[in-house]
Formats: C-alpha cells, structure tokens, sequence
C-alpha cells in the first residue's frame, strides 16, 4: 500500500546575518513534526532554506565589501553558517532551496510572466513610504508613529517604476478562506488578519523594484527585478520542480499543496493573505494550513539581528547538546503564544526534566537489573497490586500524545510523556526494589517491576524520537530494544518487550548542571562572543540623566520621542482577579487589531466587573514584560492617574469612540 504523503516547511530566513535561536525554535518545531510523521509512517517532505535577494542584502554586502552572492554564501555555506547550525542542531530536512539557485530563478521568472499575461500584474508607479529591513511598502495610514508597523523602524519616501499584483482582485476569496475554513492557525489570528488588513480594503501590491539590482530580473523588463513576496513565497512550489527542471515534475504533483507551512506570526500576513492570492491567481491548489507561531522574546522583547539582542543557540547546544535545547524549545513555550527565554530556564528545564527524570529512571532502572540479575531479567515474573495506574497510563500514552501532535501542541505532547516517567519513578518508591531483593521469594515481583520498568522507557522513548533523536539511540542501546520495538505499532503496546530483556548501565544521558555556576560561565561566554562579533567601538555615550525625584519633572524629550508612545483605545473582553496577586488585575483588551493580556496594579481601586466592555487607553507599543517570574507576560500598560486621596482613576471612552483608534 502506498504511504500517505506529508509535506511540511519552515520559512525560508533571510541571511542578512548568522541565525539565532527564534529560527531554531521555528526549524526544530518543524523538524520534530517530520519526524513524528515519518515514525507513523508518511511519506515525508521537509522543505528549508534561504531568501537571500533584496535591498538589505545589497546593502550589507556593499558595507562588508563583497559581491551579495559572497555575501549570502559566506553565511548560508561558511563555518557557523545556516547549514552548520541545522546539522549541529540535527535538523532532517529533505531539500534546502535558496533563492540563488538557478532553478528557482528561472521558475519566478516563469510564474512572474504567467501572472503578467493573466492580467494580474501590470506596470504603474509606486509612491509610499518603505521598509528596508522588512522589505516592504506601506501606505500613510497604515504607518505607525511614522514608522514600520511590522518593525517599528524608520521608513523612507520611495517613489519609482513599478509592477503591481492585482491583490485586490482576491479580496473577497482569501477573506472567504480566512474565515470559514481552518486554513490559518491558530484560529487567533483570523481576526487580527481579516479586521486589519482585508476589511480595511486590499490595496494592490508592488511586485517590482528598479532602485537596487539584487534580485531576479524581470525577463521582459530587465531594469526591473521581482520584488521578495513572489520571489520568496513561491520557493514552496519551485522546490518540488514547479516550472523548473532541477526536480521532476511528479514531485509537485505528489506533495503539493503542502500539508502545513510553519512561520513566525511577523509573516502570517504574507502567508495568509498574498501567497492564497497569487496561488489563486496561478490556479493551483492552496496549502492546507499556515501555523502562526509566537516569538521567543528575551527580556520581555522580540529578538532581533538588527537590534543585536540576540541568543546563540551554537553556544548551548556544543555546551549542554543539541537534544537538550530541542527539548527545551518545545517544552516550555507553547507553539502559538509567545514564550520568554532565559538561560536560567533552559538549565532548571534540563535539570528537573532530562537529568532528574529521564536520566534517573534509566539509571535505575539499568543499575537494578545489573546488580540483581546480572542485567538480564528472568522469565519468572509476578504482577502486584501497584502496577496498575503505571500500565494504565503507559497503555494511553501513545493516543494521547498523538492527538496532542495533531494539534502542534508539542509542549502538551511533552508532558504526557514525563507525566509517566514521573510516575514510573513514583512507582519504584512504591514498589521498593532493594527490599524485594533481600528475599529469594520476591525475586519474581522483583523482576517484574525492572520489567515495567523497562518497558514504560521504551514506550516514552518511542514517542520521543522526534525531539531527542540522538538521545533515545542512546536509551534504546541501554535497554537492548531491537529496531521492530522502536516503531509507532510498537508504542502502543505494553508488553511488546520480551520478559528477559537484556538492560545495560551506560554512562548518565543527561548529566546534573551547577545552575549557579553555569550561569556565570555561560553569561562570560556570550559576553566574549558578542564581544568578537561586534563592529569597531563607539565613543562613548553621554551618561543617561538621572531617574527625577517625586515632585519633579522628568527630563525633556523631543516630540519625535514622544510620537514613539502609541496610544490606543482598547476594549476589555475579559477581567479576572489574580490568585497569585492581590494587587493585580489579568485584563484580555481587544485593541482594534488582536487581544492581548494586560497586567495592572488596580485591582484595590476597580473590580472586574466595573471594566468589562469598558473603553479605556493603553500603551499599546510597550515591549512585553514577564511578570510573575515568568509565568504570565503583560502586553501593554493601562492609562491612569492618581487621585489627590491616594486613589486611581482611568478615563473610559464612550461607545462613539472605535475600539483601536489612536490617541493623540
């Protein structure tokens, strides 16, 4: 019987410069997804790679003084580069387009003239306001205190010769496919897409650029090159050999439309919107889903090259392995939310999870069977009363974990998984091996708790091959599982290991970390390697002035620092009362565009119920900040004033106000 077919891919990164550990998030997501369908048996497909044309990169590779095709293979091929991090990191994928390549130039150029003769593009001029680091145009209104509201940095006026995709024409089509299908997940962002992008009304697209050189030209109009969207987007078909003969054209018609794109959720507007518009505009089928996952942020921002704040995940895993980084991206962060990384996090994750746990139970488990069978367990064995809860969820873990899978719920997945491991190390404290080895008649219970044992390691070992993938090797090794016992079939059946397995003590997988000495160390790491990637030193800055005093006034700023504070009218959906803070209120606000959470100190002056459905203000540009050690992050601030009896007033707006309009 043929096997099912899965097609899956990353976004392809922009190597502007070397990648950090939010494309590792989003790679190893991706990977582990292949993985757990490859150990189901699909026919798997996983896509990766480059897009490496655009102004930036012309302007880059100007500054270093190389050619941009220097530029982009000294980071996509060069030591430390995009494909030495993917294999430090044991990422599978199955074909790594760039954009450089041949094939996929002449593709676009191809799908570039289809579109034109269709109708779909034609020239007109362009003149807006435009992003370099994000590549992107924008209209007046659509700015954000003047500035990118993708990035928030400074746009320039552009204004020159352009081809434009008629991304208008498809409005009430891709409007349709947001809405009422589950094309776009999760279902959080719909909204956000819908209310603040189509409704407002669809302004055709530029497509073309004649102000820089670096791109794929235009065959019909050399002076002009594709623009990144209809470059980058199409890499998904170009790659299985649409319009191109690198790859033959069955591989189109086996894999397409990809059963999922994975992206960060500051390109779901190009994947949601523009790629179903052009790919309706080509008459080709759509991709199944688009998964929007959140950001990684490190003190309480986004990570960003250009900001320089930035984590190297090369330095964590050659220090602690690239299994124990992978665990801990898909274990702490849930896929479709925002999740805030520390290194602090990282270790204790390790420790409690993958040293303490796993490591323990497998230690244990192999000491016991050495010392008291010589590692081999006899066939004589005899069950006990505490056996039944450790089978019971040994027996549901697989279907559990699978729906968890189904879902990208890769965190929910991991804890199923240690929530038996955690009971299995439970269940050795109930059961006491030592004190069944002292009598020659417990010998029987005494192997048959090894057996369990033995047994729940494998099965959570199974499940886990798709996040630690060198790791279970190395378990599998310790337990002497043949490779039929490492199977999907197999996970779902206790009992499958033969009652004399052989078990082996090995060396600890995941050895114990001193947090409080590792973090000095790693912090002196990380220091010395952006000390060696920083550019020549500046002067020195002036000394920041001093924090005012109560009764005086802050220090002056300049309007244009002021025009940097967006403030916003929001709507409260939903209020609650903090168990862990009598001071605090957890506010859902709708702002016009997304909901957001809102933590606030005002829960002495106001009651949840006095603000449900209450128009108020709030900052609404405020990087967000981890609050209750890590637990909840607070996405903005509420507007308020102190009154002269020491109390607090916020100034609601009438319903003649529109949830999301600015405030000036």
């Amino acid at each position: 019987m043929e096997k099912k077919k899965f097609y899956i891919t990353t976004p392809i990164y922009y190597p502007s410069d070397k990648l950090h550990i939010g494309h590792t998030y989003c790679t190893v997501a991706t990977d582990a997804m292949a993985r757990y369908k490859r150990l189901q048996g699909y026919d798997v497909m996983f896509l990766t790679g480059t897009d490496e044309h655009g102004q930036k990169i012309e302007n880059k590779a100007t500054e270093a003084g190389v050619t941009p095709k220097q530029f982009v293979d000294n980071i996509v091929e060069g030591p430390r580069g995009v494909k030495d991090l993917w294999k430090l990191m044991n990422i599978s994928y199955d074909r790594f387009i760039r954009t450089t390549d041949d094939y996929h130039v002449s593709a676009i150029q191809k799908i570039f003239k289809k579109m034109y003769e269709k109708g779909d593009i034609y020239k007109g001029t362009y003149k807006g306001k435009y992003c370099t680091p994000c590549e992107s145009f924008w209209t007046e209104s659509q700015l954000v205190n003047g500035c990118c509201p993708d990035c928030g940095r400074p746009v320039v006026d552009a204004e020159e010769e352009a081809y434009f995709f008629r991304l208008s024409k498809y409005a009430d089509r891709v409007r349709d496919l947001l809405v009422n299908t589950d094309f776009l997940l999760p279902r959080s962002r719909v909204n956000e897409m819908v209310h603040n992008f189509i409704d407002p009304g669809l302004d055709d697209l530029c497509v073309s650029r004649t102000s820089f050189k670096w791109g794929i030209p235009v065959d019909f109009d050399p002076k002009h090159v594709v623009y990144v969207w209809i470059d980058a987007l199409f890499n998904y078909t170009t790659a299985l050999g649409f319009m191109n003969d690198r790859y033959p054209d069955s591989d189109y018609e086996k894999y397409w439309p990809a059963d999922v794109h994975f992206i960060g959720k500051e390109i779901v507007r190009f994947h949601s919107i523009i790629w179903p518009a052009m790919l309706m505009s080509m008459d080709m089928p759509l991709p199944k889903h688009v998964f929007g996952h959140g950001w990684l942020l490190l003190d309480g921002g986004k990570m960003s090259k250009s900001k320089g704040n930035v984590v190297d995940p090369y330095i964590l895993a050659e220090r602690y392995s690239a299994d124990a980084l992978r665990y801990f991206l898909l274990r702490d962060f849930p896929f479709g939310t925002d999740g805030n990384f520390s290194n602090e996090l990282l270790i204790n994750r390790i420790n409690m999870d993958l040293a303490n746990d796993l490591g323990n139970l497998l230690s244990r488990t192999t000491a016991m069977a050495d010392k008291y069978f010589g590692g081999t367990l006899p066939a004589e064995q005899a069950e006990g009363p505490e056996d039944a809860e450790l089978l019971a969820m040994a027996k549901a873990l697989r279907d559990k974990y699978e729906a968890d899978m189904e879902k990208y719920a890769f965190q929910n997945a991991l804890a199923d998984i240690f929530a038996v491991i955690a009971r299995a190390n439970k269940y050795i404290d109930e059961t006491a091996p030592w004190v069944l080895a002292k009598q020659e008649s417990d010998r029987p219970r005494l192997a048959r708790v090894l057996y369990n044992l033995a047994e729940v390691l494998r099965i959570c070992t199974v499940l886990l091959q798709p996040f630690t993938p060198t790791t279970c090797v190395k378990i599998f090794e310790q337990l002497g599982v043949a490779d039929e016992l490492k199977t999907w079939d197999s996970a779902a059946n206790f009992g499958a290991m033969p009652a004399t397995a052989t078990l082996h003590k090995g060396a600890n997988i995941f050895p114990r970390i001193d947090a409080a000495k590792e973090l000095v160390e790693l912090e002196a790491l990380e220091a010395k390697a952006k000390a060696a990637a920083a550019p020549a030193e500046k002067p020195a800055e002036k000394p920041a002035a001093p924090v005012a005093e109560i009764g005086e006034h802050e220090p002056e700023i300049s309007f244009d620092e002021f025009c940097k504070v967006e403030l916003r009218v929001a709507e409260v959906r939903a209020c609650e009362a903090m168990k862990e803070s009598k001071k605090l209120l957890h506010l859902t606000v709708f702002d016009g565009e997304r909901e957001r959470c809102i933590l606030s100190g005002i829960a002495k002056w106001y009651k949840p119920e006095d603000l449900v459905g209450k128009r108020l203000p709030i900052v609404a540009n405020l990087a967000p900040r981890p609050m209750m050690k890590g637990k909840y992050v607070s996405e903005g601030m509420i507007v308020a004033a102190d009154t002269a009896d020491g109390g607090c007033s916020i100034a609601f707006f009438g319903e003649d106000v529109p949830v999301g309009t600015r405030i000036h």
